[in-house]
């Protein structure tokens, strides 16, 4: 097919689409422009906003079409930063009114009713700023704001195809970088690659849209129609301008993002199942999405859906582990922005009762599960609560009560019962809608987390994820290291995996938790330690050093073991001190020559910060649980996992 298109060709049927969507198509030689130095359709602009804000007097429209073609000093992104501020949410504007000085918002565009607004695609838009003529493909108005910008390549010629259209694009942000001040969407395509992505998405971040309905079959070689009706019909594109592109990265460094097709249904589909589960059995379902496919973004997306599908809800996110709590904390803090509220982390159960108690409406509020309490009265009643909790398959989510024997110090037999999170949670917030997010399946045996958050909302599984591009494919290779065990130690093993396979309930870490303790005795000889660090060192010399930048993960056993992998390196390598790092949490109880390694929390921010740095010299982490979810290093080439792989998917 493509042997038939020609660049000119190919943009006349992609002009074709957008007028079956909807679009007014304007060839912009026929616009008879006199100013060439605009990137606005100024007479469409001031005729949309009078026309969608009808109660506000002249001088209001005029203060905000002032605002946007005049922006303080900063740097291209924090200029669009500004802008997208007011395409999603409108321009504050001070104006007079019998004698008084009144605020209002402009309205940029009226998302509720899409034949309010002027959906322009635009051709051959000649664009002049600082000496630079440049004439993008094809550009989308809305409302004469140039909000997309598609270069296009011709699909018969093999040396023209989307690398040089994303390089494209990048040299017109450096010549007529005040068009991109208003860009929402970049599209790059060829026929056979079609790709969206932002003003700061590397080439690797411009990402296909597969499907037009959200179903994921077919998707593995999606027409180009299928990307272009899939993102740009009328009501579809004015849902993704609001609802699924923010910032997010640090003040230095800030990203836009945007959604991908599989973010984008499966949200919208969590969000009405919200909706259903508030008024039912307060079970929102589980959202399993493989590790890597950008699942904090899609709580974030979530979050900032539900304040107005639900009139304001409050929303607690919850975790099992401190770390996770501390990691999507900070996913969330960047965008607060988008969110519109500032998010919370409770310090202690006495504030998250604090948070809780008392409150009618917004707030996100972080929490471990654990700062719930047994016995004590719902800390509210209120239905528009839901509770994200992450990692919702790890079984800690039961509901049973149980009665759990254990030995004491003297060999004595104890008895105490167990009441599961769940329950207790449920009993906290007695009418909340409950919603589990999964990186990894939930097993077929796993009663409890259907239990507690219902069916599956929707899946992308790592199969999808790959063929896709939004992560990478894992290989295994099995690393046998030779460690003369007797046949009393490799019985032990045996035993203990055994146990491993089970569910992992309370019961049955109390049960297994002597022969865990023997088996880190055996993991953690010296012998084994010698042996291991040894392969590690030859394997990662040899093969994995200059592969990519070079960036390893070492996966202990425990904290113990971590501490002497980390030793038993620097003892076979000292050369590698600035090579290697440990991040994992700290005890009270840990010894202190632990303390200078492990070091406080703004010293696993900064080798953070190493690891991500390409060319940073930190090249090897030795973690036990931290960083093995919700931590993107997209150079990271290689895993050595010292530690049981339990229901690997």
């Amino acid at each position: 097919m493509s042997a038939y298109f020609t660049e000119p060709t190919y943009e006349a049927a992609v002009i074709e689409l957008f007028t079956q969507m909807g679009y007014t198509h304007v060839y912009a030689p026929d616009l008879n422009r006199t100013d060439y130095t605009s990137p606005l359709l100024d007479s469409v602009l001031l005729d949309s906003l009078v026309r969608l804000n009808r109660d506000l007097p002249p001088e209001a429209i005029h203060e905000a079409i002032s605002k946007l073609k005049n922006f303080d000093g900063g740097s291209l992104v924090e200029k669009n930063r500004t802008f997208t501020g007011y395409l999603q949410n409108g321009v504050e504007v001070k104006y007079f009114a019998k004698g008084e000085e009144r605020s209002a918002l402009v309205r940029l565009v009226d998302y509720q009713c899409p034949e309010n607004n002027a959906f322009y695609v635009v051709n051959q838009y000649t664009y002049v700023e600082n000496g630079s003529t440049r004439r993008p493909d094809v550009i989308l108005f809305l409302n004469g704001l140039p909000l997309v910008v598609m270069e296009l390549k011709s699909p018969s010629q093999e040396e023209a195809g989307v690398e040089n259209a994303y390089n494209q694009l990048r040299n017109y942000m450096q010549d007529i970088p005040s068009l991109f001040i208003y860009n929402a969407i970049c599209v790059i395509s060829d026929l056979s690659a079609n790709r969206a992505g932002t003003i700061t998405s590397g080439l690797d971040r411009f990402m296909e849209w597969k499907t037009r309905d959200g179903r994921y079959e077919n998707t593995a070689y999606a027409q180009f129609d299928t990307f272009y009706e899939g993102m740009f019909q009328r009501e579809r594109l004015l849902d993704i301008l609001k609802n699924f592109i923010l910032f997010s990265g640090d003040a230095q460094r800030p990203v836009k993002i945007l959604a991908g097709y599989h973010q984008y249904f499966a949200v919208r589909k969590a969000v009405e199942k919200a909706v259903t589960a508030t008024t039912t059995d307060g079970r929102g379902g589980v959202f399993w999405h493989t590790q890597g496919s950008g699942k904090s973004l899609s709580m974030v997306f979530y979050a900032h859906l539900l304040q107005e599908a639900l009139d304001s809800p409050t929303i607690v996110v919850m975790t099992d582990r401190i770390d996770l709590d501390d990691q999507l904390y900070t996913q969330f803090a960047r965008c607060a922005e988008f969110l519109r509220q500032t998010p919370v982390q409770a310090e202690s159960k006495e504030h998250l009762k604090s948070l809780l108690e008392g409150r009618e409406a917004n707030g996100i509020i972080f929490t471990t599960m654990f700062k719930f309490e047994r016995g004590e009265a719902a800390l509210s009643t209120r239905r528009n609560i839901v509770v994200m909790a992450d990692e919702a398959h790890r079984g800690q989510y039961g509901f049973d009560e149980k009665v759990v024997y254990s030995e004491n110090d003297q060999g004595e037999q104890e008895a105490r019962v167990v009441v599961g999170n769940a329950r207790i949670i449920r009993e906290a917030l007695p009418n909340a809608t409950f919603i589990g997010f999964t990186g990894t399946p939930v097993s077929a045996k796993d009663r409890n987390t259907r239990e507690v958050f219902g069916d599956y909302i929707d899946v992308y599984d790592m199969t999808q994820a790959v063929e896709d591009g939004a992560t990478r494919p894992v290989y295994y290779e099995s690393r046998v290291i030779h460690l003369k065990l007797d046949q009393n130690t490799l019985n032990l093993i045996d035993a203990t995996y055994d146990v491993l396979e089970q569910q992992s309930n309370t019961a049955t870490i109390e049960k297994s938790q002597k022969m865990l303790g023997q088996m880190e005795s055996v993991l953690g000889a010296d012998p084994t330690i010698q042996s291991l660090c040894e392969d590690i060192v030859a394997h990662y010399e040899n093969y994995r050093a200059n592969l990519l930048t070079g960036k390893a993960m070492i996966v202990a056993y425990s904290r113990p073991i971590a501490m002497k992998i980390y030793r038993k390196l620097l003892e076979l390598r000292p050369g590698w001190i600035e090579k290697i790092g440990v991040v994992m949490t700290s005890g009270n109880n840990d010894p202190e020559e632990w303390k200078t390694v492990i070091g406080t929390k703004s010293h696993k921010e900064e080798l953070a910060r190493k690891f991500k740095d390409n060319d940073d010299p930190m090249k090897i982490a030795i973690v036990v649980d931290m960083w093995l979810t919700g931590f993107d290093v997209p150079s990271l080439a290689t895993m050595y996992i010292y530690k049981p792989m339990i229901n690997s998917y």
